[in-house]
């Protein structure tokens, strides 16, 4: 019976460690670990999912759906121009004050640490549309690209082999453990701008658990879903422009939904560029947004595509 009771509480505090701790436990060689759901350390994410039904509670206002569109815009910004082509593939540079920032500012998108989104988006880039991927629909099927890797127990430690160049950032490997606390923040912060619109502004007739709904659970899904749907769509439909030795291609739709993330062909042909939108007509909002920083002085060294790629001359 005692035996039985210490598991149980020995369980429970792996289960909380690794909730408020990534590296709780830390796992050097996460390849050496199952390919199998973890349920337990899946639960965040189901409680994120199961939000969405207190919109039957809440219902809406024109207040909360258009801060809920702001938030998934700004986050959305944050995921392609900071997560993935900051930290992932280094295509610009900034100071490591601002590079702080980026990596809080994406980390209220609640995709975990930028550590860890980077750790797996240079071993997607090393390794795509092989065996060895993380999440090819062509090697394990859509579902498992989209959103089975992501509960997988071999896919939750950091593999800091990935990223030593931004380990020696002890501010990041912190955000990087504590992924949940910018994310509780900023559910604190969404439901005290609701409950002052909510007092302040009774005219327009939105709560602080409707605001808190809308821009925490809602925005947040689809902004994981969003994002998402390069790992999957993004290399199962659309067009190729070059000859990679991947599945990846270009879709307008996707570059829409992600910012300019959708010319996904193009980077995979090119990963080293700020721009994804190779052409002129291939809007990239992202890189947009990043040439504006870059004026500001925020980002400088904003890295080019080759001449050639731009004129079609390597394929």
């Amino acid at each position: 019976m005692n035996k039985a009771k210490n598991n149980t509480l020995t369980r429970l505090k792996d289960m909380l460690g690794h909730w408020f701790d990534s590296d709780y436990k830390r796992v050097d060689t996460p390849k050496l670990l199952e390919e199998k759901v973890d349920w337990e350390r899946c639960i965040p994410f189901i409680i994120l999912h199961a939000g969405l039904f207190f919109l039957i509670w809440v219902g809406w206002s024109p207040t909360a759906v258009i801060a809920a569109i702001i938030l998934y815009l700004v986050r959305m910004f944050a995921i392609t121009g900071f997560y993935h082509r900051y930290f992932s593939h280094r295509t610009f540079k900034t100071s490591r004050a601002m590079q702080f920032i980026l990596a809080v500012w994406g980390n209220t998108s609640m995709q975990r640490g930028a550590l860890w989104w980077a750790a797996n988006h240079r071993h997607h880039h090393k390794h795509s549309d092989t065996d060895e991927d993380l999440h090819s629909p062509s090697v394990q099927g859509f579902w498992w690209s989209h959103i089975g890797w992501i509960t997988c127990k071999r896919n939750f430690p950091t593999d800091y082999g990935q990223i030593k160049d931004l380990a020696k950032y002890p501010e990041l490997v912190f955000l990087n453990r504590f992924d949940q606390l910018i994310p509780y923040l900023y559910g604190v912060v969404m439901y005290g701008i609701g409950y002052f619109l909510e007092t302040i502004f009774p005219s327009l007739r939105v709560t602080a658990g409707q605001f808190f709904v809308w821009t925490f659970f809602v925005s947040t899904v689809v902004l994981l879903h969003g994002t998402l749907m390069i790992n999957s769509m993004a290399h199962v439909w659309g067009k190729q422009r070059y000859k990679t030795e991947d599945d990846s291609r270009n879709s307008a739709l996707l570059a829409l939904i992600t910012l300019g993330e959708g010319w996904h062909n193009n980077h995979h042909r090119y990963p080293h560029s700020t721009r994804q939108g190779f052409k002129w007509w291939e809007f990239d909002i992202t890189y947009y947004g990043l040439k504006i920083m870059s004026w500001l002085g925020l980002i400088k060294d904003l890295r080019k595509v080759p001449k050639e790629l731009l004129d079609d001359k390597i394929k």
